[in-house]
């Protein structure tokens, strides 16, 4: 049999396309290799364009490229893995997971069941490939080990990311992904994407990592919230720009 290989992902990252997030995706990139991380996902929110540039120019750093969003759908958030579109938001939740395997990615659902971030409650969760099941921004564990416990009833695969939005919590949680190769000589570096989902798929997956520190999470979420209101003020008001302008998708 051949010798699984260890691949460790941060699947839900976020870069300064998103409304809420602050880094470019060379910087990303360039710590995530720094730290120690074989790839990343850029996952912004309902936006797709850097996580495709960044899946293009992952191996110069000598990481795995895999695009991929943060979908909002009409239940709640849904990232969508080694997808080159983005699904089309505020459609349901179930029609969305369809969509996202049409494109030839996986599903996984990220904070389930944290309605303040906008995590799909258990009712809506019927179908799914994967589930969040450590995500290292919340405050506590008890949501962490509630998307544990149904991830193992209804036996989903569990992933472990980090959501970050500032350079310093990337990887701060991510997945071990056990690869089978192709063949026993396979190098590390001609494994893809696609293997890597293949692996998810089959459940080979080991969570890492630790819950970013309060104070950070604190902050994380008073600033996006703030861009959150601004932008509903300045969407409403006439002559003037949205702010934030990455948030306008008229």
């Amino acid at each position: 049999m051949t010798a699984l290989r260890r691949f460790r992902i941060d699947f839900h990252v976020h870069s300064d396309d998103s409304y809420d997030g602050h880094e470019p995706i060379e910087l990303i990139l360039e710590h995530a290799a720094d730290i120690g991380l074989d790839g990343v996902v850029i996952t912004d929110h309902d936006e797709i364009a850097e996580s495709r540039r960044a899946a293009a120019i992952a191996p110069e750093y000598g990481l795995v490229g895999i695009p991929g969003v943060e979908v909002s759908t009409r239940h709640g958030h849904l990232l969508a893995i080694g997808v080159d579109e983005r699904p089309q938001p505020g459609r349901p939740f179930a029609d969305t997971v369809e969509t996202v395997r049409e494109l030839g990615g996986i599903a996984i659902v990220p904070h389930p069941f944290q309605r303040s971030r906008h995590g799909v409650r258990k009712r809506h969760i019927t179908d799914a490939d994967a589930i969040e099941a450590y995500n290292s921004m919340l405050f506590t564990g008890y949501r962490n080990r509630r998307a544990k416990t149904f991830a193992i009833r209804r036996d989903y695969p569990l992933i472990g990311a980090s959501d970050a939005h500032y350079l310093p919590n990337v990887g701060r949680a991510y997945t071990d992904v056990l690869v089978e190769p192709r063949a026993p000589d396979t190098a590390k570096a001609d494994i893809d994407g696609e293997d890597l989902v293949e692996a998810i798929l089959e459940g080979r997956t080991q969570i890492r990592g630790k819950r970013t520190p309060v104070r950070k999470s604190t902050v994380q979420y008073a600033k996006g919230a703030a861009r959150k209101s601004a932008y509903l003020l300045t969407s409403r008001a006439p002559l003037v720009p949205t702010v934030p302008a990455s948030m306008d998708r008229r």
